[in-house]
């Protein structure tokens, strides 16, 4: 602890980041009975801050710019190159800021991980032999199976209220309790993917949705508004933290919410324990003890932060004396192919990214590999929220994105638009990583995360494949031309990264066991996607929130 900093009262557990995970944890801790400090960088969001404006949340990253737009990591393909901030491609939100993170503004779908995506590893090598998986990919199995999670999954469904249909996919693991409220509406756009890939002989579905199709414990219902996707929701019907949990937690009375304080370090004790953390709020630095500390941040701030944490215990970082924190990161890649139906009004500008109809028959290893030169796959969905400038910029390459004739395109076919969406798995690799950037600082002269990654053989193969059966589905339910949405990019990260700080059951090559407690710090737990040893073909936020719980539970046990 800097001698500097003014010593506040002690807690039972600091909560680094009220996010997705830091959300859940705050509500299981408190319910047990311990003083909780929750400690947030950015404000504490209200239901005014959820605005109908595309260009500011979109492109301008309105509820992420304070956090984001201020400490861009840098990037670059391999070790020996330059990293940028200019990478082409990063989706702008890469870190939400304010109370509820990034599920304030994130899309709401809300899948559970399949048992193989547990398995990975073992799966492959037992179905398609040795060698399978390439020499430098440090893929590994989980040290926790689907049916150690399941009840987790279940607990986080319940407390937000997510919507979907229990048993329709014939992929999905088994269920110990239906989705608490039925799925999103169905369209005519969702009902003629879903009756094309029935045609086909797929498996469609109504995905689930964290965002509730009916009012549920006192909250609002969807009002299918279309500005879902990097907005907060006006009426709050979206399963945020901010609206769900964390007002339960708030109500225990142990909850203390400390907003616009940025965490510097977690401070290591006598024993290699940690003892509290170290933040600045209003320019003052202050060290909150407290016998826990759960740290629930963005993969790159959760990385940041560890590596920050020096002590006389642990030189190169808090937890990282095996070298581990940082290593094995992946980043998901985004597949987009959009079709015109002409003379079709499809009116995907009302409604939901996740009122959609999806598809795992391509996802996982629900079809054969073999001869394709990748495992894994992802989650295809038909989705909803075509909003104004998005549309404005969805149009073939064959129309020029200016002028009369993109006008006169427009006008004809621009309701006609379907989209089909991915979210294609990516694996770790031996020269994946994040470190701090030697070179580059923040505004507060902290360094960067630098991020080293590029798409390997595997990834490229994964995103062509998705690409063209997405595209023959299209074609198939009757689109008169398609083209690519998201284009495939050389290796830019998105805002889902995954892997930095990875569970494991063998401390030699993981930061955190089963439960996400640190191996090298009994009462640290690390929470997130950074936690994910791969990173599956959906969404991560269940999963994440699945975790949380555990998490939380295991530090109630050791603080008892």
């Amino acid at each position: 602890m800097s001698t500097n900093a003014r010593r506040l009262d002690p807690v039972d557990v600091a909560i680094v980041g009220l996010g997705a995970a830091g959300g859940i944890a705050a509500l299981v801790l408190t319910q047990s009975g311990l003083r909780v400090e929750g400690i947030e960088a950015g404000p504490d969001l209200g239901r005014e801050e959820a605005l109908f404006d595309e260009l500011a949340n979109d492109y301008r990253n309105r509820l992420g710019s304070a956090k984001a737009n201020q400490e861009v990591p840098t990037w670059r393909p391999d070790s020996t190159r330059e990293s940028t901030t200019g990478y082409e491609g990063r989706i702008v939100s890469l870190m939400g800021n304010g109370v509820g993170g990034g599920t304030v503004h994130y899309a709401g779908q809300h899948f559970r991980l399949a048992p193989w995506h547990f398995r990975l590893r073992s799966a492959t090598e037992a179905r398609y032999g040795q060698g399978t998986l390439p020499g430098d990919c440090t893929a590994t199995d989980w040290p926790a199976t689907y049916d150690d999670l399941e009840p987790y999954y279940a607990r986080v469904e319940e407390e937000l209220g997510v919507s979907g249909i229990a048993g329709v996919n014939p992929f999905e693991g088994p269920r110990s309790s239906p989705y608490p409220l039925a799925p999103l509406r169905r369209t005519g756009w969702t009902e003629l993917i879903a009756s094309t890939a029935q045609h086909a002989g797929l498996h469609p579905f109504a995905g689930p949705a964290a965002i509730r199709s009916t009012p549920y414990r006192g909250l609002a219902a969807c009002t299918y508004c279309g500005f879902c996707n990097w907005n907060g929701c006006h009426v709050g019907a979206k399963g945020s933290t901010h609206v769900t949990v964390i007002p339960q937690a708030r109500a225990t009375g142990q909850l203390t919410l400390t907003t616009e304080a940025r965490v510097v370090s977690i401070e290591t004790g006598t024993q290699g324990k940690v003892s509290g953390v170290t933040y600045v709020k209003a320019g003052e630095l202050l060290f909150r003890p407290a016998r826990a500390v759960f740290l629930s941040a963005h993969t790159f701030e959760n990385t940041r932060l560890l590596l920050l944490s020096r002590s006389r215990a642990f030189p190169e970082g808090l937890a990282n004396r095996a070298g581990q924190v940082g290593r094995n990161a992946m980043s998901q890649v985004f597949v987009g192919v959009d079709g015109v139906f002409p003379g079709r009004s499809l009116n995907r500008f009302g409604g939901t990214y996740p009122q959609a109809t999806s598809l795992d028959d391509w996802n996982a290893d629900n079809f054969d590999h073999s001869g394709l030169g990748f495992v894994g796959g992802g989650c295809i969905s038909a989705i909803h929220e075509a909003k104004p400038i998005q549309t404005a910029l969805s149009t073939p390459s064959s129309i020029p994105r200016y002028g009369r004739e993109w006008k006169r395109w427009l006008a004809a076919h621009g309701n006609s638009v379907g989209r089909l969406m991915a979210i294609s798995e990516s694996l770790p690799y031996e020269d994946s990583f994040l470190d701090l950037d030697p070179a580059v600082t923040d505004s507060t002269g902290m360094p960067v995360v630098r991020m080293t990654y590029r798409l390997h053989d595997q990834e490229l193969r994964r995103f062509d494949f998705l690409h063209e059966r997405m595209s023959e589905l299209l074609l198939e339910a009757g689109a008169a031309e398609t083209w690519t949405s998201f284009r495939r990019l050389p290796a830019a990260p998105f805002q889902s990264v995954f892997g930095a700080t990875r569970m494991g059951t063998d401390p030699a090559s993981s930061v955190t066991d089963a439960t996400c407690v640190a191996h090298e710090v009994p009462n640290l737990a690390i929470v997130g996607a950074s936690s994910f040893p791969t990173s599956g073909g959906y969404q991560p936020t269940a999963t994440i929130q699945a975790l949380a719980w555990r998490a939380a539970e295991r530090l109630v046990e050791i603080l008892r």
